[in-house]
């Protein structure tokens, strides 16, 4: 999972994540937005279901972040709209919008946007 931390022309903090791993990157920019607070909830929760069979998830304004021992998964929460009215055969484009990713990875991004955002 390869990322980039940016700052914009406010100043603010926007991750870029690579292709498969968009949705972290957008749970970051909407959800976290330089919130260490949500940062330390999320890394506490890693602890809590490590080495057992325990979920978590935290719902959040754009995207719901779900979490097990071993597996992180960050959905939009648009994506939970029904497909009433689609045609068969088609649906929503979701690349941008769904993301999983490893537990130790996603920790190691948390620890290097907290390093980032302390200039180091």
């Amino acid at each position: 999972m390869e990322y980039e931390f940016l700052r914009d022309i406010t100043g603010k903090v926007k991750v870029r994540m690579t292709m498969d791993h968009e949705a972290v990157g957008h749970w970051f920019n909407e959800e976290v937005d330089e919130n260490l607070t949500l940062l330390d909830e999320v890394e506490a929760a890693a602890q809590e279901v490590k080495g057992s069979v325990r979920q978590w998830q935290r719902i959040g304004k754009e995207y719901t972040l779900w979490m097990d021992e071993e597996e992180v998964m960050i959905r939009a929460n648009q994506l939970a709209l029904e497909d009433d009215g689609m045609e068969e055969g088609m649906n929503y484009y979701d690349e941008e919008s769904l993301s999983f990713c490893g537990v130790e990875d996603f920790l190691a991004v948390i620890t290097a946007y907290r390093a980032f955002l302390q200039g180091r």
